[in-house]
């Protein structure tokens, strides 16, 4: 790889995987508890650094996905933070896994309002919003994707 190849964690970061995976990634694309935000920041703090993170936003219909409620990304963001280890860059958001095209565009749509409203509070480095995957990717862009994940166009379904 080249040397100025920037990686993305993407997925569920457990608390006890951060020194696996902190030290070689530009971008935490999933911080999706208090919880881990604080430990993503316990560990820039005793390591000097600062970690660009993406806060994933509770979007879908189903019981397991993660995320924060819209209420806590907005305090999060608000709020006088004191330490400099974490910097916020946006908002990351997986939809419902659902064929529904209208349910898709509506949790898009949401996610969308939310860091429009976040980015026109003035709130500095919040330049990111991740939604949209291989087969959705084209509506995500639609409500403002910055960014999208497209593994599946790139590597194939996975196997189980």
């Amino acid at each position: 790889m080249p040397a100025d190849v920037q990686w993305h964690f993407i997925g569920h970061l457990q608390t006890n995987k951060l020194k696996l995976v902190l030290p070689y990634v530009s971008l935490v694309q999933s911080v999706d508890s208090l919880h881990l935000l604080q430990a993503i920041s316990a560990w820039a703090v005793a390591h000097n650094k600062v970690i660009d993170v993406l806060l994933e936003l509770h979007l879908g219909a189903e019981e397991t996905k993660q995320g924060f409620t819209e209420d806590e990304i907005l305090s999060l963001c608000h709020s006088e933070r004191s330490e400099e280890s974490i910097r916020i860059r946006g908002l990351m958001g997986m939809a419902s896994h659902t064929e529904d095209r209208a349910q898709v565009e509506g949790e898009f749509a949401r996610i969308e309002a939310l860091y429009k409203r976040i980015k026109a509070s003035g709130m500095e480095d919040f330049d990111t919003l991740s939604i949209g995957m291989s087969g959705d990717w084209p509506l995500a862009v639609q409500h403002g994707a910055t960014m999208v994940r497209i593994g599946t166009d790139i590597f194939g379904p996975r196997e189980y």
